[in-house]
């Protein structure tokens, strides 16, 4: 039995790997952006972190958004309209990229919240500048999204990949030359690095968008296109897609960041053992976005072809390589929980050995609780890719928002700040927030594939 989903292993890997490498290239510059800056100084590595904070949940909001293209296209594609596939990538990227703008703008509107933050004047006086630059940066991170979003539709998601890892490696070389003002560049420090991320993104915009076009198969869905003629109802579609994607994206990333802060009250060494288990999570959470679009684009091709049946067999196949791939990962964070935060400190640097020893020791604990956090965070992010295949986005939202923030963050709140178990509670209740998400996002895909089966081979009369 278990051998009519192993079979498709092989494919959905395939679909889903060029979109993990990517995400896991975003990863890596991300680290290298941060052991670069932290070159000039804690201040500015702070600095830059702040600026970030407000990025990035906008940017949840933008990729979220984005998501809607997918199953649109993947469904107009098994279907062998091109029409269809057109207007949903012209609807979606139009209206991706007036997002794009608008959250650019709501950035630079939110920067007097930093004064009521209470974080330190050098600090924020070092991140405006910065902030101002990436900001614009969200314009061309949304439109290639948008691109992304299309070209993963048409089960092409290795285009993207080299589009990401060429925006990568160009990203770092204009850090390392801005940032210290190398090979007679101007020494800019952390605005440099605001410069080389959106320059990186405008190219990666501009690079993805050279690569499809020059592809026969692709190329018929980006001719011709009057992006100013739109029609109300593939915006609505679009819209009603999109939104509620954008929010689910959002709830989530913002119990991860309210993670951050209540762990930030405890102190120092309670927040750097959370960024350490959070960084290692993010990591393996990476094979679960991919394998996400993987279900996405394939239950969105089924559902263009109207084969149900084979549509939750083949959705189940990836909930399947799912389990086995996050059981392999809990395994290792079971293992090698003390290890692996030794990578991030000097255990033999003697004037800071209490406070690293103590940051070690609370990040092997919560790496415990990650190893199951693994399991509940893959399916999840698993379930939503394959609702998003099905275009059912309104409740799904509904269970996240109350998965993460009526039962998770009340919980990480209480066992947080007023038991003895501090950051542990903190995660405890990310992982009931994440498993409360598995489960209903689970009975949600149940019910509507069979739902969907029953009305197919049900006729009148058959259930007298």
């Amino acid at each position: 039995m278990l051998k009519k989903y192993t079979r498709e292993f092989g494919y959905n890997w395939r679909l889903a790997s060029p979109v993990i490498l990517g995400m896991l290239g975003h990863t890596f510059v991300g680290f290298a952006d941060n052991v670069m800056v932290g070159q000039l100084g804690t201040a500015e590595l702070a600095a830059v972190s702040l600026g970030n904070s407000f990025i990035f949940v906008a940017m949840s909001l933008g990729i979220g958004f984005t998501t809607a293209i997918t199953p649109l296209v993947a469904e107009a594609d098994a279907a062998g309209n091109v029409l269809e596939g057109k207007s949903a990538f012209k609807h979606g990227l139009v209206l991706s990229t007036l997002i794009g703008v608008a959250l650019f703008l709501v950035v630079l509107f939110s920067k007097p919240l930093m004064d009521l933050m209470q974080q330190p004047e050098e600090v924020v006086t070092l991140a405006l500048p910065y902030m101002d630059i990436v900001a614009v940066s969200l314009v061309p991170l949304v439109m290639f999204q948008a691109l992304k979003q299309f070209s993963d539709g048409l089960s092409q998601t290795k285009y993207p990949m080299y589009a990401t890892i060429v925006a990568n490696l160009l990203n770092i070389v204009l850090n390392y030359l801005l940032i210290f003002g190398k090979f007679g560049f101007p020494q800019l420090g952390i605005v440099g690095a605001g410069i080389g991320t959106l320059v990186s993104r405008i190219l990666m915009t501009v690079f993805l968008w050279k690569l499809l076009h020059n592809r026969k198969r692709i190329r018929k869905y980006l001719t011709n296109i009057r992006f100013f003629r739109l029609k109300k109802i593939m915006v609505k579609k679009v819209f009603d897609l999109g939104f509620p994607s954008a929010l689910q994206m959002f709830f989530e990333v913002g119990i991860f960041t309210a993670a951050v802060w209540l762990s930030g009250v405890l102190g120092k060494n309670p927040q750097a053992a959370n960024q350490i288990a959070l960084n290692l999570s993010s990591m393996t959470y990476m094979v679960g976005v991919g394998l996400s679009v993987a279900a996405m684009v394939r239950v969105g091709n089924q559902k263009g072809l109207k084969d149900y049946r084979e549509l939750r067999r083949i959705a189940i196949s990836v909930f399947v390589l799912t389990f086995f791939l996050e059981v392999l990962f809990a395994s290792f964070f079971i293992l090698f929980r003390d290890w692996l935060p030794t990578h991030y400190l000097d255990q033999y640097d003697m004037a800071n050995m209490k406070d690293n020893m103590e940051v070690i020791s609370v990040a092997s604990q919560l790496l415990l609780i990650a190893a199951f956090f693994q399991i509940s965070d893959g399916f999840q992010v698993v379930f939503l890719g394959a609702l998003r295949g099905l275009q059912d986005v309104k409740i799904p939202t509904v269970i996240t928002f109350i998965a993460y923030w009526v039962v998770g963050f009340p919980i990480s709140y209480f066992l947080g700040l007023h038991t003895e178990l501090g950051n542990m509670g903190i995660w405890i209740g990310l992982l009931s927030g994440l498993t409360v998400a598995a489960v209903f996002l689970y009975f949600r895909f149940n019910y509507l594939t069979r739902k969907l089966i029953m009305g197919i081979t049900l006729k009148p009369g058959d259930n007298n």
